[in-house]
């Protein structure tokens, strides 16, 4: 397994705001330390070019943000303002995962300590998000004739709504997103399978929904590769979550997914998503165990 890292290239961002970037480089430094991935495996990825970047998002909005053109309100939409390193990271990012992709296809497993990006729509970004690194990394895999057949397995605690907008109507991408039914994005799109679960659901009805979800997304899909968004904010001390997920249900919503994988012997490409506990700690904890989880399977 290799893994790809984007926190290099740090956003400037005004002091007190809520989006916790320093999760990434404290993964990092946890999957080194404990071994999860060795240090050799371990790289910074290139970036997306315009390109790919086109196949999922317009050119107007690619001009319009390389270029610095944002408005104030499109700034507010993504939630942070924009930079020269916002856009380096953002490429940097999108590029993980197609690196991770690319990986996975040739190795098995493939992961972005980062990425997840699923609110970004092809016109505009939102929720934290630029470009939507999973649709991109979706469309470069056909494109480069790796993967036919693709399937999105979203089980960050907000809906993928930016990856299900993109890719409607694609036959060759199923977009399955699991999510707190009362959580943003509060206008919700649809996606080719959507599991919308109440507050305060907790682990065993989680697990059970997930498990149903992924039994449909493999039926349906029959993929040749699984790009799996594994948000850490279902757990139930995020402060944007609301699912009451424990560690543990996390860790077993892992092995879900990776069983579903090796079951099937479909290659996964996995990225992190959300992740916004009280204690950052608890969100890299999360991280470090989904990234664990990724290298047991490659050690198969």
């Amino acid at each position: 397994m290799r893994a790809f890292y984007s926190d290099t290239f740090v956003l400037p961002l005004p002091p007190g705001h809520r989006f916790p970037m320093e999760k990434y480089a404290l993964l990092r430094e946890r999957v080194v330390a404990e071994g999860i991935v060795p240090l050799e495996r371990l790289h910074v990825p290139e970036a997306a070019t315009v390109a790919e970047l086109a196949r999922a998002h317009t050119p107007a909005y690619i001009e319009r943000v390389l270029n610095g053109q944002l408005t104030a309100a499109e700034q507010r939409r993504i939630g942070f303002p924009w930079s020269p390193a916002m856009v380096e990271r953002s490429r940097r990012s999108a590029g993980a995962t197609i690196a991770a992709c690319r990986v996975a296809l040739s190795e098995g497993v493939g992961v972005n300590l980062a990425g997840g990006t699923h609110h970004a729509f092809a016109d505009a970004g939102a929720g934290y998000c630029v470009f939507n690194d999973a649709a991109v990394a979706a469309r470069a895999m056909q494109a480069e004739g790796r993967a036919r057949r693709i399937a999105i397995i979203d089980c960050d605690v907000h809906q993928g709504d930016g990856t299900a907008a993109i890719l409607s109507g694609d036959p060759a991408i199923f977009t399955f997103s699991i999510h707190g039914a009362h959580n943003f994005p509060f206008r919700k799109q649809q996606s080719d399978l959507d599991i919308a679960l109440p507050d305060a659901t907790g682990d065993a009805v989680y697990l059970d929904a997930l498990e149903w979800g992924l039994q449909q997304t493999f039926a349906a899909a029959r993929p040749d590769l699984v790009i799996y968004l594994a948000g850490a904010d279902p757990y139930y001390d995020d402060r944007l979550g609301r699912l009451s997920l424990t560690k543990a249900g996390l860790a077993e919503r892992d092995r879900l997914v990776f069983g579903y994988c090796r079951a099937a012997g479909v290659p996964v490409a996995v990225t992190m998503a959300g992740g916004y506990a009280r204690q950052i700690a608890d969100t890299v904890d999360i991280h470090a165990h989904t990234v664990a989880a990724a290298a047991e399977l490659d050690r198969g």
